[in-house]
Order: structure tokens, then C-alpha cells, then sequence
């Protein structure tokens, strides 16, 4: 079961998170402030910290940054109400490994979880489209070897893979099932030599192929 640790300064929405993820996550502890964070997560080393972005004395940003200086394999997933774009971006430049809003459904928030303990990032379909943009610097060669290594399927699998969607979605989108979603994406990881989703958005950006 993934090791999960919360921050969050509303202890209200603290409690109510905790009750909604006991049973399916162990959450190995809580915290409300900046500081006492830090030392929490140094201390108990979970998989994954939900994060809150705005709080006193540097935010989820200061948390990340400390906490990534000496345990380097702790992932970040930001849970926040602001979409806004400034936020989004600061804080994935930061480290986190991805950024959802406090409006999102508790399994989804579950498999968010999951997905960011295995290495993917995870943002809203939304939300993705601010980093991809912020991040979109490097032009895109004429010809690129590498893209086509893909058939024109893969390609459209892996634009949504970068963009954040789940299998599901994009089952429903390209109107495949979720099995041949789950094999192309095996696809696009191979021939790229890529070894999870979080990678592939960089690669994707990088070539400004969204």
C-alpha cells in the first residue's frame, strides 16, 4: 500500500481527506505548517506528499525543495483550489510530479496517488495544457527519427498519455478499448526507450508535439 503524507494549514480538509483515503492509502501522517512538514517527512519518508500550494512561510514550494534535498525519492502531488497557471507551473518547476485541484473525486484522487508513486505525472487535462505550454521552448526539428518509429495511432495515444489523461479517457476518446490503449502505450515506451509517463510528457514537450 502507496505511504502517503498530508500538508495542508485547513485542518478541517486535513481530517476529511485522511478519512477519505484510510483503506486505500496508508497515510503515515499529517501536518499543517511549513516547517513542522519538512520535519515530518524527512522523519517518516513516505512515497508520496499531498501538498497544498499557498500556505505561511514558502508554501508547498519551500516543502518540496527542502525535502527533495535529502530524500531525493519522495514524490510530490500538488492538492490545491487554485487552477491558476502561475501556480500550476511554480509549483511542478519546483519538483512536484504533478497538480490537482481539491474539486477532484476521491478515487481519482486514489489513482492520482498511484499513478504519481509509480513515476507518471498527473494533472487535469487542463492543467496539463499550462506546463506543456510552459515548457514548449525547444522547436521541433523538421524530421524527427524518433517520431517515426510511430505508427499514426501510437502518436495519438501518446499526445494523450503527455497530456495527463487516464487509459480510460482516452479509450473513450480514440474509441479503443483500454487494452489496446495499455498496449500501445507499451509501444511508445519502448521504441522512445522511456520508462514511465513522466518522461514521455518531457519528451512530447520538448519536440512541441501537443
Amino acid at each position: 500500500m502507496t505511504r502517503v503524507f498530508l500538508v495542508d494549514d485547513h485542518q478541517l480538509f486535513l481530517s476529511g481527506v485522511r478519512a477519505e483515503l484510510q483503506g486505500d492509502i496508508d497515510v503515515v501522517g499529517t501536518a499543517s505548517d511549513v516547517d513542522a512538514a519538512i520535519d515530518m517527512i524527512r522523519e517518516r519518508d513516505p512515497d508520496v506528499v499531498l501538498v497544498d500550494v499557498h500556505m505561511p512561510a514558502g508554501g508547498g514550494a519551500r516543502v518540496i525543495n527542502e525535502v527533495h534535498a535529502t530524500n531525493p525519492d519522495v514524490q510530490f502531488l500538488a492538492l490545491s483550489v487554485s487552477d491558476s497557471p502561475d501556480d500550476v507551473i511554480s509549483t511542478i518547476r519546483a519538483g512536484a510530479r504533478g497538480y490537482v485541484t481539491k474539486t477532484i473525486a476521491p478515487p481519482d484522487l486514489v489513482d492520482a496517488i498511484a499513478r504519481v508513486a509509480a513515476g507518471d505525472a498527473v494533472f487535469s487535462p487542463r492543467l496539463a495544457g499550462f506546463v506543456l505550454d510552459a515548457f514548449a521552448t525547444t522547436p521541433a526539428p523538421a524530421s524527427d527519427p524518433e517520431l517515426d518509429l510511430l505508427t499514426p495511432r501510437e502518436r495519438e495515444v501518446m499526445r494523450h498519455l503527455a497530456r495527463g489523461y487516464t487509459y480510460k479517457e482516452i479509450a473513450r476518446r480514440l474509441d479503443i478499448s483500454v487494452k489496446t490503449v495499455e498496449t500501445h502505450t507499451s509501444a511508445v515506451l519502448r521504441k522512445l526507450q522511456l520508462s514511465s509517463r513522466h518522461e514521455l510528457a518531457r519528451w512530447a514537450t520538448e519536440r512541441r508535439l501537443l
